[in-house]
C-alpha cells in the first residue's frame, strides 16, 4: 500500500489531498465525531476547522466554586486500546497547598499525571 501512496502523491498530489480531505470523517472516528474539517492540505501542511457546536463547549461557564481548566496537554501512546479505557489521574504536588493557593490567590496552577490503563489491564500510556 505505501508504494502505491507514494506513487499516487508524485503523479497526482492534489487529487491525493483532495481523497485525504473527502476520507476524514469516514477513515478517523474521532474527527468526525468532533466535527473536524479539512479546510486546506498540501505538501506538509493542512488546515482544519473546527466548528462551534454546543456539545463541543467546555464547563467555564458553570457556576461552580472551583473550576479546573487544561491549559496544555500531551500523551504517548504505549499500546492501541481495544475496548474501554480507564483513566487515573494523579496531581502532581500537595493538595492542601493546591486548595490554600486557590483560596488566597483565586487560582491554582498544577500538573497531573494520567495513566490511561485497557480493560485487560494493559497500559495505554506512560504515567
Amino acid at each position: 500500500m505505501r508504494p502505491l501512496l507514494s506513487i499516487l502523491f508524485m503523479v497526482a498530489p492534489n487529487m491525493t489531498y483532495d481523497l485525504i480531505r473527502k476520507q476524514l470523517s469516514k477513515t478517523v472516528p474521532f474527527a468526525k465525531h468532533a466535527g473536524v474539517e479539512i479546510e486546506r492540505i498540501d505538501k506538509g501542511r493542512a488546515v482544519t476547522r473546527l466548528p462551534f457546536r454546543p456539545e463541543g463547549l467546555n464547563r467555564i461557564g458553570t457556576l461552580l466554586e472551583i473550576r479546573p481548566v487544561a491549559a496544555e496537554a500531551a500523551i504517548r501512546f504505549l499500546a492501541v486500546a481495544k475496548g474501554p479505557v480507564c483513566a487515573e489521574a494523579q496531581v502532581k504536588g500537595n493538595a492542601d497547598d493546591l486548595m490554600a493557593a486557590v483560596k488566597t490567590d483565586g487560582k491554582s496552577v498544577f500538573q497531573a499525571a494520567v495513566n490511561l490503563t485497557g480493560e485487560d489491564g494493559a497500559k495505554v500510556s506512560p504515567r
